[in-house]
């Protein structure tokens, strides 16, 4: 079934890799999870023929990318590079935009922030951002916490663009009875940099990009949106650390207890949804720009344990802790414009399913 909806989102790891002499035919399920180095350009690869993969669906994968303006391409299991693909003029150098992919990076930084003691996602939004954040009556934007805006349930309307300007911030359900795919998670970052002293750069540069080797930068893209662009493999090192629940190497940079809510359901309205992240397999979902509740999992095609970061014209980060796998898609627009989830998805399952099954 076609899912299109209207909904938003330099530095170098360059692409060289180098070939392990694993076993043919090494089970993921117990083989060591790889994580790469720190500045180097070198990243372990896994030859297909070990996990008994499809090979003669391996081509229409790729023309079927090509085919829908991807740019680039990449399958990590156990960490390691199975397949890395770029298309279109795209490099493994060239940096491309998150879009609302990058709202998990937000989301991560968050419970960096609780863990470290700076604020508390049960907090009132308020008590870090003041008063007149929105143009809401005061007893309703005071009902409003840090946990409605990680779960897209503030309860202000979401008709009103993407502008977060307190104007624009309008009343619309009290928060916690309503969930609305709405820009105002943007003031996460707002009420991490009160709460912490330090701007969202700086830490997010200490607590995430830095520890993960990841390269790129955060871009204002206009209504007091910040976007972040990198490589391609610094999105699959931040998928990788998700693929591990928050630990990169011997290092726990977010808890698990934070990560595990922020990958399962945050809430009884859409039970497809995290902490910004989008969660396969649930009884039902809602979608950016309606409430209608719709009856399934997001994605037939896809495995049910899968949780996903969803970007602007499908910027994916897809995540299948069964598999040990993550699946990482930059591009344009596959079809047509659209904010988030798409029919590509659907699509896509379909051709990475006939290979990795």
């Amino acid at each position: 079934m076609k899912k299109t909806f209207l909904f938003l989102l330099t530095a170098v790891v360059l692409g060289c890799s180098s070939a392990d002499d694993r076993s043919p035919n090494e089970n993921p399920q117990t083989e060591a999870m790889y994580f790469p180095d720190n500045g180097t350009d070198v990243w372990e690869t896994k030859d297909r023929g070990t996990l008994n993969w499809n090979e003669p669906a391996v081509q229409p994968l790729l023309n079927y990318l090509e085919q829908k303006h991807s740019r680039s391409f990449i399958i990590l299991v156990n960490g390691r590079i199975v397949m890395e693909e770029y298309f279109n003029g795209h490099t493994a150098t060239t940096p491309w935009y998150w879009a609302s992919a990058g709202k998990t990076l937000t989301a991560t930084l968050t419970g960096i922030a609780e863990q470290e003691g700076f604020l508390n996602v049960d907090d009132k939004v308020s008590d870090y951002l003041g008063t007149g954040w929105t143009s809401a009556p005061l007893a309703k934007e005071n009902m409003i916490t840090i946990r409605h805006l990680l779960t897209m349930t503030s309860g202000l309307d979401d008709a009103n663009g993407d502008d977060v300007s307190p104007a624009n911030l309008e009343y619309k359900a009290d928060a916690g009875t309503r969930w609305a795919y709405h820009n105002v998670y943007v003031k996460l970052q707002d009420a991490v940099v009160e709460a912490t002293g330090i701007s969202w750069n700086d830490y997010f540069t200490a607590k995430i990009k830095t520890p993960l080797g990841i390269t790129g930068t955060w871009l204002e893209s206009g209504e007091d949106l910040s976007v972040y662009w990198s490589t391609t493999r610094s999105m699959a090192r931040f998928g990788l650390l998700a693929l591990n629940n928050g630990k990169w190497k011997d290092q726990q940079i977010i808890n698990t207890a934070y990560f595990s809510n922020a990958t399962t359901t945050s809430q009884n309205i859409n039970r497809s949804y995290g902490y910004l992240w989008w969660l396969n397999g649930k009884e039902s979902y809602h979608m950016p720009r309606t409430q209608f509740e719709f009856n399934g999992e997001l994605l037939p095609t896809a495995p049910a344990d899968m949780y996903m970061a969803l970007g602007k014209n499908d910027q994916k980060i897809y995540v299948i802790p069964s598999k040990k796998m993550v699946i990482i898609r930059m591009g344009d627009a596959a079809d047509e414009e659209n904010w988030a989830l798409s029919g590509f998805d659907e699509e896509l399952w379909e051709k990475i399913s006939a290979v990795i099954n």
